[in-house]
């Protein structure tokens, strides 16, 4: 049973699908095909999807463009959206796939959120829902840390997130219950 409503629209000369993403399931997909996202502990947004069922794509907001639909670009999409729209995060203070260059080595960060100058003020990483967070993600985003020196790291997986704050002073991170409210920061 379908829970979503889908409607068609016309967006950069492209027709593209809207679809209101129900609380328990996502559907994407030809007649035949339904491609399933997991349903994610974040509220719901009207995602926008265009592509084929071989490639469905969806609309990332801060790139400006449409990107291939994974399960972790689900989850960045979902998470940045709860950010500007439930947390008062500014659009304008964040990327999507920031790539960072130390020498030779390359890294990319999922998402950053930079300050009013633009340096860089939190990390967020995120991986697919089936993935779980685990020590070995969080040396990851800790290792990005290392060029950045940002104030806070976030990890989600959609279905759990975690924050913690640098404590530069004692070289070590404060885990807080929640994501801080943009005007907490």
């Amino acid at each position: 049973m379908r829970t979503e409503a889908l409607c068609q629209a016309q967006c950069d000369g492209k027709a593209t699908k809207h679809l209101a993403i129900s609380k328990k399931v996502a559907t994407f997909g030809a007649e035949t095909t339904i491609r399933q996202m997991t349903t994610l502990n974040l509220p719901p947004y009207d995602a926008r999807l265009r592509g084929t069922r071989e490639k469905p794509e969806i609309f990332d907001f801060l790139r400006r463009r449409y990107v291939a639909l994974t399960p972790e670009e689900w989850v960045r999409q979902h998470f940045t959206h709860w950010l500007v729209e439930h947390k008062g995060y500014p659009q304008a203070l964040m990327g999507n796939e920031m790539e960072l260059r130390v020498g030779e080595k390359r890294l990319r960060c999922d998402s950053i959120l930079y300050n009013k100058v633009l340096q860089p003020r939190m990390i967020m990483e995120y991986k697919a829902p089936t993935v779980a967070i685990t020590q070995r993600v969080f040396d990851q985003i800790a290792a990005y840390n290392t060029l950045l020196h940002v104030d806070y790291l976030v990890l989600s997986n959609g279905l759990q997130h975690y924050c913690c704050r640098t404590d530069y002073e004692k070289g070590g991170y404060e885990f807080l219950p929640e994501v801080p409210d943009f005007g907490a920061l």
